[in-house]
């Protein structure tokens, strides 16, 4: 990333370095035990909307690159079975955001991959070229976990054979900031030109947009990576991976 890339520095690099490493990856990923789960709670604030109803899909849009990878069960947004892309279109069919703050939980599997998009838009098949995406893996092969702005900020954790990739800003941590199997707090916020992600409690990334940002040249293969406005959409990464999403609210900041 050139010199006139905004950051903040960094908060609870030094929580991340002490949690306990994974007992290790398993090739096989086993859904969680089913459980009813507890009413979504939504913040105290009466601005949150809530975008999950924990029943069906209503207010949301799957393209059909992967048919069936998200469905509900037991009152969670299962995420599962391959590529494709699950778009929030909201009560009235379509939304845009600018500036909102956003809360769900979220769990992985063993070995899983999945992200959330923000300011994107709806597509038919492939990754997003539109917008940011949020990271979400625990212990996925890619080097870029949980808490990363995927191909900007990356919070990254290399296995012993990997090398660093290219683009971004890389910022090492022994391990993923969320665990496999655990539900887990992510907050993104974007105000303006500003964005700041958030795990459990603990900011992983705090990026100011430059003037004139120009993502062509300053990432690579990720064009789109700006901010405009669009909606929100999950992602479902590959055939092996499996995640899990509740208690998703959003809230417009004026």
């Amino acid at each position: 990333m050139k010199s006139h890339l905004a950051l903040s520095a960094l908060a609870g690099l030094s929580l991340l370095a002490s949690c306990k490493p994974d007992s290790g990856k398993t090739a096989e990923k086993a859904a969680p035990a089913a459980t009813s789960p507890a009413p979504a709670t939504a913040p105290s604030a009466d601005d949150w909307t809530s975008m999950f109803n924990g029943k069906d899909l209503t207010g949301w849009k799957s393209n059909e690159e992967t048919p069936g990878c998200f469905t509900v069960e037991d009152g969670l947004l299962k995420v599962s079975g391959g590529r494709a892309h699950l778009f929030y279109t909201g009560p009235n069919g379509d939304v845009k955001f600018q500036s909102f703050e956003l809360k769900m939980k979220v769990k992985t599997t063993p070995g899983s991959n999945s992200g959330v998009y923000f300011h994107t838009k709806y597509q038919e098949t492939g990754w997003p070229d539109a917008g940011y995406e949020c990271q979400v893996n625990s212990t996925h092969k890619d080097p870029k976990k949980t808490g990363s702005l995927y191909g900007v900020i990356n919070i990254l954790a290399l296995l012993p054979d990997q090398k660093e990739p290219e683009g971004g800003k890389h910022i090492k941590v022994p391990m993923a900031p969320s665990k496999d199997d655990e539900w887990f707090d992510y907050e993104i916020k974007v105000e303006g030109k500003h964005i700041t992600l958030k795990v459990n409690g603990e900011v992983t990334v705090d990026f100011i947009e430059p003037e004139g940002w120009d993502p062509a040249k300053e990432l690579k293969n990720m064009p789109g990576r700006k901010l405009s406005e669009g909606t929100i959409a999950i992602q479902g990464h590959d055939p092996m991976s499996t995640t899990y999403y509740k208690d998703m609210f959003i809230k417009v900041i004026p």
